[in-house]
């Protein structure tokens, strides 16, 4: 599929996309691109050739004749995300505007043979496509994967991730694609569901703390995701609070994770709620961001101790706000489906550049 001819060509399909059903004119797609009528008609024309817009009736206009509005055809493609937890793996398609339309999810061991994890995953993707995608002429862009890091997400490779560390240097994404024969990216868990958090989002700075099978921070810092020069940035559970504390899977003692963890398990979840305050409080006081966001499997499941818990601990320090991500347990999997969209509607600068992804076309 053509994904981006230019960053024009990505302007205008943006704007097609937030305009929903009622649609935009073409005179109105000038208007806010800044192009001139010419270019969007030149534009406009290819989308719908290539399937992606099409007519959505017309509307009056002020002395003149009333004129043809345009919407994005959301049906013509789709995205996979496919979340790899270490214990569950979850596969969501979503369409061009970024709606659900269908979701699996199964068993999973991260640590099995990394043959069998890639066959597993690629089972639940061709399984969800073989059910879900039955429009003639409709495409798949391709799938983003995202798991437990450390990993280096430009050359899709995982480094060693906390307890599981055989997936260092395996090329995860090249086996992916190879298998499903689809583009491929491959991101952090924590850093997939910022991104779709920061997608809806005013295009502020936040962390998005995520406590399940581990604990890792995904963050947006003035409206764009942040991996780091390394791409190590969010490993968030790993600070050291306590240095006598109990052993953690990453070598440490006193880990935020470990911590948290620990008392998860005993049940105790106003002390997990504190220990994962006291993190947060270190990283609003690094990074001076607007919000904490938090979500995950445990947050999830009892959202209010634990908000109620970190707000109390943030808010003896600063008054930035603790809420609840806005999403449900598959955020991490639409948040790494749109690892692939954003950049076909020009969002590069909270996800990757479109030609890192796909060559350019035409």
């Amino acid at each position: 599929m053509p994904v981006l001819r230019s960053h024009n060509a990505a302007l205008v399909l943006d704007l097609l996309r937030t305009a929903g059903e009622g649609g935009i004119s073409r005179l109105e797609l000038a208007e806010r691109t800044g192009l001139t009528p010419q270019a969007v008609s030149k534009i406009t024309a290819r989308l719908r050739e290539e399937g992606l817009a099409v007519e959505a009736g017309r509307r009056a206009s002020t002395g003149g004749k009333p004129r043809t509005v345009l919407r994005l055809d959301q049906g013509a493609g789709h995205a996979v995300g496919l979340h790899l937890d270490r214990d569950e793996l979850t596969a969501v398609l979503l369409d061009l505007a970024g709606a659900r339309v269908a979701v699996r999810t199964a068993p999973l061991d991260l640590g099995a043979p990394a043959d069998t994890v890639i066959e597993a995953g690629a089972s639940q993707v061709e399984a969800l496509l073989a059910e879900s995608v039955q429009t003639p002429g409709a495409r798949v862009l391709g799938v983003g994967v995202a798991m437990p890091g450390p990993l280096d997400h430009a050359a899709g490779v995982p480094q060693r991730v906390t307890g599981f560390p055989q997936w260092d240097g395996y090329p995860l994404r090249d086996a992916f694609a190879a298998r499903l024969k689809l583009p491929v990216v491959l991101d952090k868990d924590t850093n997939a569901a910022a991104l779709g958090l920061a997608l809806r989002g005013p295009g502020d700075s936040f962390a998005y703390l995520h406590l399940g099978t581990g604990l890792g921070a995904g963050l947006v810092l003035g409206g764009a995701l942040y991996r780091g020069a390394r791409t190590g940035a969010g490993e968030f559970g790993h600070q050291v609070i306590q240095l006598d504390g109990p052993a953690c899977e990453c070598g440490n003692r006193g880990c935020i994770e470990a911590l948290c963890l620990a008392a998860v398990a005993q049940g105790d979840l106003d002390r997990a709620a504190s220990v994962l305050g006291a993190g947060a409080a270190n990283l609003v006081g690094l990074l001076d961001i607007d919000r904490v966001l938090l979500g995950g499997r445990v947050v999830t499941a009892a959202g209010a101790p634990f908000v109620r818990g970190v707000r109390a601990v943030l808010g003896a320090r600063s008054e930035v706000p603790v809420t609840l991500a806005d999403g449900d347990a598959h955020l991490v999997a639409e948040g790494a489906a749109q690892l692939v969209l954003a950049p076909v509607f020009g969002r590069a600068e909270v996800a990757f550049p479109a030609a890192r992804i796909w060559p350019k076309i035409g």
